[in-house]
């Protein structure tokens, strides 16, 4: 068994490096086994606004969710790469809408009323949350890793068991692959399509998730404009489809007209490890083989970012639990 590390993390998307980071700072020696570079991985696809889509109320959840916004809060704060707390407006269609169940994660949610967001909408959501740029920040995540003295290997495993090669404690980070590496057949893709335009000058994020037409969200970001999207369970198809796309830009123009014209600068397409029951993020009652722990941290469809920070504080106290 390897014994160079303490831990190994499987999966370098943002959920395995930010666990990383944090088994990193509880004073784990740490690797990172992944196979695809970071800069390959689903979330550098991400649209990278916090918020739970897709998510269900769990008391845990929104523990992991308001850890998550508090880091990402400090981190625009001290000027990591990427990290900006943005306005945001959820518009809302139908009836007047309670507060949504993360509103306490969040310190200034207000509600607006219809005649201050005009029609088709009943009213929004108004907040200020973090907006990640994922091509500046898990560049910033795996230099932390590297400063630190952890390690990111480029290897391709097919079962949890050959990560003992590194350590005898491993954190399973590794998203849609652990259909393949321990059989959780609950774990499929969701599909997500996003065009990028050039940002003609907008600085708030808008979203109209009950846009009968489909998802539709606007993320502004520092030079460009995430424009989205789709959520499509248990499509495999990671090229951009051109009717998607133009369906897209439509309803985001529609929104905001400023959008018209905009240049595309490209097409992207992620997918999400969406698990039907939620997040896997527990300690195995019986890790394979020589495993002597073995933590899992996946399933986090469209709200790894948002849950990120939150499940790696989670996941590393599983680690450090007296057995």
């Amino acid at each position: 068994m390897g014994d160079r590390f303490d831990a190994v993390v499987v999966g370098a998307g943002v959920i395995g490096l930010t666990t990383a980071l944090r088994l990193q700072q509880a004073g784990s020696r740490v690797a990172v086994v992944t196979a695809e570079p970071p800069a390959e991985t689903t979330s550098s696809v991400a649209a990278a606004v916090w918020y739970p889509t897709h998510t269900r109320f769990e008391p845990r959840v929104l523990e992991w969710a308001t850890h998550t916004h508090d880091e990402f809060a400090r981190q625009a704060a001290d000027g990591v790469p990427g990290v900006v707390m943005r306005p945001t407006r959820m518009l809302l269609r139908g009836p007047i809408h309670d507060i949504p169940w993360w509103a306490s994660a969040l310190p200034d949610l207000r509600t607006l009323r219809g005649d201050e967001v005009g029609a088709p909408f009943t009213g929004a959501w108004a907040f200020t949350v973090p907006t990640v740029e994922m091509s500046h920040y898990l560049p910033w995540l795996q230099q932390s890793l590297a400063a630190a003295g952890g390690t990111l290997i480029h290897r391709r495993i097919d079962a949890l068991e050959q990560a003992c090669t590194w350590a005898p404690v491993v954190v399973n980070a590794s998203g849609l692959a652990t259909r393949a590496l321990c059989g959780d057949t609950e774990i499929r893709p969701a599909r997500g399509q996003l065009v990028l335009v050039a940002n003609p000058g907008l600085s708030t994020s808008v979203r109209d998730e009950d846009n009968a037409d489909g998802y539709t969200y606007v993320h502004p970001r520092s030079t460009d404009v995430v424009l989205g999207g789709t959520f499509e369970i248990g499509e495999w198809d990671t090229t951009p489809s051109p009717a998607t796309a133009a369906a897209i830009l439509r309803r985001c123009t529609e929104l905001l007209p400023e959008l018209a014209g905009a240049p595309v600068l490209g097409h992207q397409v992620g997918l999400r490890p969406f698990r039907d029951s939620g997040v896997r993020l527990e300690a195995d009652p019986r890790p394979p083989g020589r495993i002597r722990r073995l933590v899992h941290n996946y399933g986090h469809g469209g709200a790894g970012v948002t849950l990120a920070w939150g499940c790696a504080d989670a996941a590393t106290a599983l680690v450090h639990q007296p057995r």
